[in-house]
């Protein structure tokens, strides 16, 4: 092992330092090693600082990540932990996502004020998301709600509904448990009306792909199933080019050696979709959902992806 800390690359929230903590505390258990064996590197970056307006008008995904992936490829860093989800579907030369840690509850967790389920909420209600998948799904299910942009961290997303300027938020379970804020949620969604963002409930792990040392302490804290489950919905994303700006869901499923995969593409507002399911063997992951992206992109046709520019 080095001799100096592994350096770890994180956002500064709560949610970011705590799967950075979750992520250090597994490696420091897997190869017996201290905790001064590894340093959290907090960095700002440009998503985190701009909050006024929706990642789709100001560059979508890639905003979250782009201070840690330079500090990771020039070698200010050894890895970096991400939550799945927030993760662009390409990503640049010579990264990549080597490790994936059990993933958490793929659930979408309602916050109602106005009433404690999506169905409750009165007409004419305003739900605050900063997700275009949530706000597209909202609209295909209550198409009388008033959706508004709604981003900053998990405790700022509350306090504004505290506020009163919506009547109804909706968050990532996972995010929530990993926060101890279970006691806010209202609703948990069911995924097969509502199903999660590509990524939705993993922590995963981004590291230079030329780095054999690191892929090597990271090999025992890889969780297989979740790894193989990722790379089918990231491949179903990017055979959509998807981003901040694309309303997409995906969800696969391992049992024994195979995958089950449903994706779901949505207009942004929510009056036309398109859905596919597939399975095959665990494998073929990757391809399975690079086919069901093209499948579905051929059954949607050019003309559906004019309202995602």
């Amino acid at each position: 092992m080095q001799m100096k800390p592994y350096r770890i690359g994180t956002r500064g929230s709560r949610l970011a330092l705590a799967q950075a903590s979750e992520t250090r505390d597994r490696l420091m258990a897997a190869h017996n090693l201290p905790e001064e064996a590894f340093e959290i590197v907090v960095l700002s970056t440009k998503g985190d600082r701009i909050t006024d307006r929706a990642l789709s008008d100001i560059g979508g995904k890639g905003l979250f990540t782009e201070e840690i992936e330079e500090q990771l490829s020039d070698g200010r860093l050894d890895l970096a932990v991400h939550s799945s989800k927030d993760m662009p579907s390409v990503l640049p030369d010579g990264l990549g996502l080597v490790a994936f840690l059990e993933r958490e509850d793929i659930r979408d967790a309602f916050i109602g004020r106005a009433g404690p389920r999506l169905e409750d909420l009165p007409r004419n209600a305003v739900v605050g998301s900063s997700s275009l998948r949530r706000q597209a799904l909202i609209r295909r299910l209550r198409p009388d709600i008033s959706v508004i942009i709604f981003r900053g961290q998990v405790e700022t997303r509350l306090r504004k509904l505290d506020e009163g300027v919506a009547d109804a938020t909706l968050l990532a379970h996972a995010g929530l448990k990993r926060l101890g804020y279970t006691e806010v949620i209202t609703e948990l969604l069911d995924p097969e009306r509502f199903p999660p963002a590509p990524g939705q409930g993993a922590i995963c792990i981004e590291a230079r792909l030329d780095d054999a040392h690191t892929a090597e302490l990271l090999a025992p804290i890889n969780h297989p199933a979740t790894h193989a489950a990722l790379m089918c919905e990231r491949a179903f994303l990017g055979a959509l080019d998807g981003s901040c700006r694309t309303p997409i869901a995906a969800h696969a499923t391992i049992s024994g050696d195979r995958v089950s995969f449903y994706g779901l593409i949505l207009t942004p507002d929510g009056t036309v979709w398109h859905e596919t399911r597939a399975s095959g063997a665990v494998s073929e992951a990757s391809a399975l959902g690079a086919e069901a992206g093209a499948e579905v992109r051929g059954r949607a046709g050019a003309s559906f992806f004019d309202s995602w520019v």
